[in-house]
C-alpha cells in the first residue's frame, strides 16, 4: 500500500537516502528542507523548502502547506552537531543543538499531529550519544544533551499518541558517513537508511517508545 512519508532535513545524507529509498518503493515522499539540493531535486519527490524546523513561523507555514494531506510516516531527521567540553565551551552552539535536535522534532510533530493517520508512525532520528548510561568519554555536551532530551520527549509522545494508534520510534542511525561528521563514519548513508526503514517497518504500538540502534539492538537510556 502506498504511504505518504514526510522527512525533515532531507537535502543530503540520511534524509536524502530516506527520500531515495521510499521513492523507489513507490511511496509518496515529501522532503522538508531549508534549502534543496541537486541530488534531492533529481529524485522528483515533493519538496517544501525554506523551512527551518527550529522556527515557529516556518513550522506553522509547513502545517498550512500540508493542510489537505495525511501523513503515514513522519521522520524527524533534521539535526546539527558540534563538540563542546568544559575546556572548549560554546554556549551558542549548545543552545542551537537543543533548539534543532530536541525542540524542533517536538514542534514539527505537534504542528502535524492532526495530519497523522490512524496507524501512522513517527521516527525520531536520535543518537546513542543521548544515552546517559553509554557515555564513557564526556565532551559533546550540547549534542548529548539534545539527544537525551529528544529521547525523553519521544517516550512522552509515544504515550500520548498511542490512543490514536500512532507509534513512535527513537532511532540511532549508526556512525554514518555524512557531511555532519566530515564523512568519518563506519557505515554509508545508504546502508543506514536501509536499516532504519526496516526498524520503522517493525515499529508498532507494542514497541512504541523504544530506543533502537539501526541494527536492531535495543539501546540503554
Amino acid at each position: 500500500m502506498t504511504k505518504h512519508v514526510v522527512i525533515t532535513g532531507a537535502n543530503r545524507g540520511i534524509g536524502l537516502e530516506f527520500c531515495r529509498q521510499y521513492k523507489a518503493q513507490g511511496h509518496q515522499v515529501t522532503a522538508v528542507v531549508r534549502r534543496s539540493s541537486a541530488e534531492l531535486d533529481a529524485l522528483n519527490v515533493d519538496v517544501i523548502d525554506n523551512i527551518d524546523v527550529s522556527l515557529e513561523q516556518d513550522v506553522a507555514r509547513l502545517a498550512e502547506l500540508m493542510a489537505s494531506k495525511t501523513i503515514d510516516i513522519l521522520i524527524n531527521n533534521a539535526g546539527i552537531f558540534s563538540n563542546e567540553s568544559l575546556a572548549e565551551m560554546d554556549f551558542s552552539q549548545l543552545e542551537a543543538q537543543l533548539a534543532v535536535n530536541a525542540v524542533a522534532p517536538v514542534r514539527v510533530t505537534h504542528a502535524l499531529q492532526s495530519h497523522l493517520s490512524s496507524g501512522a508512525k513517527v521516527a525520531m532520528i536520535t543518537s546513542r550519544m543521548g544515552s546517559i548510561e553509554d557515555n564513557g568519554s564526556g565532551a559533546y555536551i550540547g549534542y548529548r544533551m539534545s539527544k537525551a532530551a529528544l529521547n525523553a520527549a519521544g517516550v512522552s509522545l509515544a504515550h500520548e499518541l498511542k490512543p490514536r494508534g500512532v507509534a513512535v520510534a527513537l532511532l540511532h542511525p549508526g556512525f554514518v558517513q555524512t557531511q555532519m561528521v566530515n564523512f568519518a563514519g563506519d557505515i554509508s548513508a545508504q546502508a543506514s537508511a536501509e536499516r532504519l526503514i526496516l526498524r520503522i517497518e517493525e515499529l508498532n504500538l507494542t514497541n512504541s517508545g523504544s530506543f533502537w540502534h539501526s541494527n536492531g539492538e535495543l539501546l540503554p537510556w
